[in-house]
């Protein structure tokens, strides 16, 4: 018991020194934790000086709830569930986040979000010990730095959990990861346990959105920008709008939304959202390469970037950039050229859409309209404009907005597999040496072979890093509408003239 007491004070101590609670709610926290562990009695105990971190402190408690029955099992679904209701027990309620949140606002927006993200971290919403794990670099490319991450943050789901998700009763509320009412949520095996999540309201275009942060940030403050009410992703001319009134808002932090098709979307596209943060991706940095004057709107700065995706940026006053973000998006929605593939209907199937992302430059604002089109065809069955199946061995899942940025989220296994691939290009195998679970590399290993089977092990695996960092930029090039080729910029400036013209009509 003495054990689990320490633990129980040095949780304590660090919420108070993190400002989670008041020393006057001191007693009231200890009872509230001793509660959720099952534990009646205490006793005051020495605690360790230096004191260890958070996640040890909490490894500490959720081992011993294993061992004294308080955890029934150990997967890391219900370890979660657990920790998060403890912390929970040291964390402000919603109505005072919000207003501590109002109250920094009126200092400046730029405090009530620091504030709001420190809070996020130290409560463990946001999981800043899994974040570490993740493998991270930055990549030189024609275009600017990609920024790479090998996601090892989230844990794997054991076989455990998978056999108690299928014997647990299916649920309905929240309606998904998005829903306000994941607020405080315990969590289950299959939904995640939300006890210490906070979310503060804002308003767009005179609508009631939320802000949060994302639990597992792959970038500095990554915000998620949710609709109060459970609706799907939806381009429509309320979201330039929208991402609008947030910069002005919060000028500090850009703002983007997915598209809202299959193939070309985002992982969740049943709830209305944006996803924003205080970062300078590499396409913000990016060079306009061809400016276009639009005599409809004299004021803007309008211009293609140098970009593997096919981007518009536009600059400017709020509402000039508004109207005219809104005008390409339709005209897009229209637009057919079938010497570079793209068609806007198939039967009764839309195919082309966009992902806006606005920030802002000083006193004007900025807004990026990159275009997207979800055909498929017989020898691009995933997507045309997807990544292409000779990229699939690095990545294959959809570039969401965050890749299309220049971040490329990459999956965990690839940590382990870049480390054998490392260890071949040293000493070479034969393919029938090959292992079966690394065939997928197999051809991209023999191209790592020929230019560079005299290097060092020390330096190799720097220019594998490099090299998955190019491949990155193949499958931003297998996004683009308009390749990076010159049919490609000739359609891409076609497209322009018949926005041109049509403003003049």
């Amino acid at each position: 018991m003495i054990r689990i007491h320490q633990e129980i004070q040095h949780l304590l101590e660090y919420g108070l020194r993190e400002k989670l609670y008041k020393l006057e709610d001191a007693i009231y926290v200890r009872n509230r934790i001793l509660a959720v562990l099952g534990l009646l009695d205490w006793k005051d105990i020495q605690t360790e000086n230096p004191p260890p971190v958070l996640s040890e402190i909490l490894k500490r408690i959720l081992d011993w709830s294993y061992e004294n029955g308080v955890l029934l099992s150990n997967t890391n679904t219900e370890r979660d569930m657990l920790d998060t209701e403890v912390m929970n027990c040291m964390m402000p309620r919603p109505s005072e986040v919000i207003k501590e949140f109002k109250h920094n606002y009126n200092e400046s927006p730029e405090m009530a979000t620091t504030k709001y993200y420190e809070l996020a971290v130290s409560s463990n919403y946001v999981r800043a010990d899994r974040i570490a794990k993740n493998i991270q670099w930055k990549t030189v490319t024609p275009y600017g730095e990609f920024d790479i991450t090998i996601n090892l943050a989230k844990p794997e789901i054991d076989p455990k959990e998978i056999a108690l998700i299928r014997s647990s009763a299916p649920s309905s509320y929240p309606k998904c990861l998005l829903c306000i009412e994941n607020e405080g949520y315990k969590g289950t095996l299959s939904l995640p346990a939300r006890g210490n999540h906070r979310i503060v309201p804002i308003s767009l275009n005179e609508e009631e959105w939320f802000l949060q942060y994302s639990p597992y940030v792959y970038y500095s403050e990554h915000c998620i920008v949710f609709r109060k009410e459970h609706v799907p992703m939806k381009i429509c001319s309320e979201t330039f709008k929208r991402l609008l009134d947030f910069t002005e808002q919060f000028p500090h932090y850009f703002i983007g939304s997915n598209a809202d098709l299959p193939i070309v979307g985002g992982s969740i596209l049943s709830h209305d959202h944006f996803q924003g943060g205080k970062y300078s991706f590499a396409m913000e940095k990016a060079e306009v390469v061809e400016t276009i004057v639009l005599e409809s709107f004299p004021s803007l700065k309008v211009g293609i970037l140098n970009w593997p995706l096919s981007v518009i940026r536009i600059i400017g006053e709020k509402e000039d950039v508004r109207n005219l973000a809104e005008y390409i998006w339709r005209a897009w929605k229209e637009y057919s050229d079938s010497s570079v593939g793209i068609l806007a209907y198939s039967d009764d199937n839309s195919h082309n859409t966009v992902t806006p992302i606005a920030r802002r430059r000083g006193e004007l604002y900025e807004m990026d309209i990159v275009l997207r089109n979800n055909r498929t065809s017989d020898e691009f069955p995933d997507g045309i404009f997807h990544p292409h199946k000779q990229h699939h061995h690095i990545k294959k899942e959809n570039i969401g907005l965050i890749e299309v940025m220049g971040l490329a989220v990459l999956p965990g296994r690839l940590a382990s597999e870049l480390n054998q691939i490392t260890e071949y290009i040293v000493n070479p195998v034969k393919q029938e040496q090959w292992p079966a679970d690394m065939q997928k590399h197999w051809d991209w290993y023999q191209e790592l072979i020929k230019k560079y089977n005299n290097t060092s092990k020390d330096s190799i695996k720097e220019i594998i890093y490099t090299e998955v960092g190019l491949k990155f930029q193949h499958v931003l090039e297998d996004a683009g509408v308009f390749k990076q080729i010159e049919a490609g910029r000739s359609a891409f400036l076609g497209f322009l003239q018949y926005v041109k013209n049509s403003l003049k009509d």
